[in-house]
């Protein structure tokens, strides 16, 4: 009868804490809305397509002539003028697709004394105002396992929509799936979960060659652990209570495992080409934006990997 009782305890305080995170997120997501879209607009001026190979009008570049292809590819004129075969590659202008992953996971609702907002809200934010953006550049956007991709004008109203209904557990890291060659993926996520995680996510997500980037999302807190005396740390994703007599001398540590975990993603996504960057949220929303869309602009054959660095808000 104990057993039976702590049980339903157990489970009415579940319910209770997931009304309160639903109706949180449902109170604020209008705000977040407004605040996404006002980001994008002031990004958006002065931006132009990326520029890529594929089915347009406009001439990008010339490049060698590949075994195997169709040879109504081959330029014979520009061919004409040495030993080589080259193709006539035209700007890429086909709308393909970004999957944007934000982790709404428990961890994810932390905010300091310091921080403009919560990890959530600003992950929201930026993945609200990346949709705008790229919906705005002929991009079609879409959340895996959640929401289709969609070039709709309204897709921050069909995110929102999307994430207001949705009763799946809340994961870090987006459930397994295979996006297309062509497509792109971007995870914003504080990527607590363990490297052999991360891993696993990386691989089934460039399994097709697709390009992506990992954003990292902290609070500033995260990143100078600024405890000391005796302070006890909750973590909200069922792991327990770990109390610290003093605080202060855990921060070396704390660092040390902070920056080893940093170096093995990094280590991964050098492996693979894609971007890696942590973003704290006393930072500007803004300034994330521009990073990632400017990520995309990147050559496959150039440097991916870049950090913005923690420091006073923008």
């Amino acid at each position: 009868m104990a057993a039976e009782n702590g049980h339903t305890a157990k489970e009415i305080l579940a319910i209770r804490r997931a009304d309160g995170e639903s109706r949180t997120l449902a109170a604020s997501l209008p705000r977040l809305v407004l605040e996404a879209r006002r980001i994008a607009a002031n990004v958006i001026h002065g931006l132009h397509g990326r520029r890529r190979a594929g089915s347009g009008e406009n001439f990008w570049q010339y490049r060698r002539f590949v075994s195997g292809e169709p040879s109504q590819n081959v330029d014979w004129r520009r061919s004409a003028r040495d030993d080589h075969l080259y193709v006539r590659e035209l700007e890429w202008e086909a709308s393909h697709t970004v999957w944007i992953w934000p982790d709404r996971s428990p961890s994810m609702a932390f905010a300091s004394k310091t921080a403009r907002e919560s990890k959530l809200e600003r992950t929201l934010i930026v993945a609200f105002a990346l949709a705008e953006l790229l919906v705005s550049g002929g991009e079609r956007v879409g959340i895996p396992g959640l929401m289709a991709p969609t070039a709709s004008r309204s897709v921050i109203d069909k995110m929102a929509q999307a994430m207001l209904h949705d009763d799946a557990d809340r994961l870090s890291l987006p459930p397994s799936f295979v996006p297309a060659a062509l497509a792109e993926t971007i995870v914003l996520s504080d990527f607590w979960s363990p490297i052999s995680e991360i891993r696993t996510t990386l691989a089934g997500l460039s399994g097709s060659g697709a390009h992506g980037t990992l954003v990292q999302i902290v609070d500033p807190a995260e990143e100078s652990f600024p405890y000391s005396g005796r302070v006890e740390f909750v973590e909200p994703e069922g792991f327990g209570v770990v109390t610290a007599g003093r605080a202060e001398s855990w921060a070396q540590d704390y660092t040390a495992r902070l920056a080893l975990h940093r170096d093995q993603i990094r280590a991964e996504t050098n492996k693979l080409d894609w971007l890696f960057t942590t973003h704290a949220t006393d930072r500007s929303a803004a300034e994330l934006l521009l990073f990632l869309h400017a990520g995309m602009q990147v050559s496959k054959s150039g440097a991916r990997t870049t950090t913005i660095k923690a420091g006073p808000a923008a």
